[in-house]
């Protein structure tokens, strides 16, 4: 298999193992403090990572040359995944993935921005359909909302949150300096803990961790080793290999996994006209992969 080839397949396994966390963090963002799980979830998947790191390919010195590169990484990672979770307290999973869906036209922004890469016609038209389904889906398939362009308080602050992800995805192949995907990844988790946990210090003080429901430590485990560590690697992986906005494109996958998550959590599916925003959403993603 070719290296551009692994690079989609990764992307692939990102998307439905990051649509979980949708499902999951729906349910335990009303029990703590976004900061305090996610700090939490940062620690244990670095300290997962960096096992990991050292026993196959090792951690070289080198590694931690220009230190400023992972704080970047981790500062960018770490504000989308807390802005997540605040915003799962109010919009529903399937909605919070029709916003992450909008990441894949801001990424070629940043794409260009940084590394110069071009936005080729059916790349343009693909992420226009795409994001026509995720506006679709954000505003409930009422045409009258989406003209008013009222978005709810969720919504608009993970978009924020969403802005942090697509700067983070050409940002990685701006810093790499051929550093190991999963050493590098490792840097920059360990920075996004560090962060996380000195904004969210007082949040964690304050938790009653004994307490806490099940869920939300089925969650914590979850992100932590499959929403965070595997999809580190696999984000870090995919971006050495592909354009930034191929890389993204896999996020118009998210609404669908999310549905598929949320029918096994036992929530149902969503109203039929919903899904004409989905079906949007995978057109944009064959556009997108197809080989100009």
């Amino acid at each position: 298999m070719s290296d551009r080839l692994r690079g989609h397949a990764a992307m692939l396994a990102f998307s439905g193992l990051i649509a979980g966390s949708f499902a999951l963090g729906s349910m335990a963002a009303p029990h703590i403090a976004p900061t305090a799980l996610n700090a939490v979830r940062f620690i244990l998947a670095s300290v997962l990572l960096g096992s990991a790191a050292w026993a196959t390919v090792g951690i070289p010195r080198t590694t931690w040359q220009a230190p400023w590169r992972y704080l970047l990484l981790g500062g960018s990672m770490g504000l989308y995944f807390v802005m997540m979770f605040e915003a799962l307290k109010t919009a529903a999973p399937v909605s919070a993935a029709a916003v992450f869906t909008l990441t894949p036209i801001m990424s070629g922004l940043f794409g260009y921005i940084l590394l110069r890469q071009v936005m080729t016609p059916r790349m343009g038209v693909a992420l226009a359909i795409g994001a026509a389904g995720a506006l679709w889906v954000i505003f409930d398939a009422d045409l009258q909302a989406l003209l008013r362009f009222e978005m709810g308080q969720g919504e608009v602050i993970f978009f924020f949150g969403c802005i942090a992800h697509a700067f983070y995805t050409p940002l990685v192949r701006k810093l790499n300096r051929g550093e190991r995907p999963i050493v590098f990844s490792f840097g920059a988790m360990v920075a996004a803990a560090g962060l996380i946990a000195l904004a969210g210090w007082s949040d964690m003080r304050g938790t009653d961790w004994p307490g806490l429901p099940t869920i939300v430590w089925i969650t914590i485990l979850y992100t932590a080793v499959a929403a965070t560590a595997i999809t580190f690697v696999l984000l870090q992986y995919a971006s050495l290999r592909l354009p930034s906005a191929k890389v993204m494109a896999y996020t118009y996958l998210t609404p669908t996994w999310v549905i598929c998550w949320q029918a096994a959590l036992g929530h149902g599916l969503p109203p039929p006209l919903i899904l004409v925003g989905v079906g949007l959403t995978i057109v944009a993603l064959v556009l997108l992969l197809k080989d100009e």
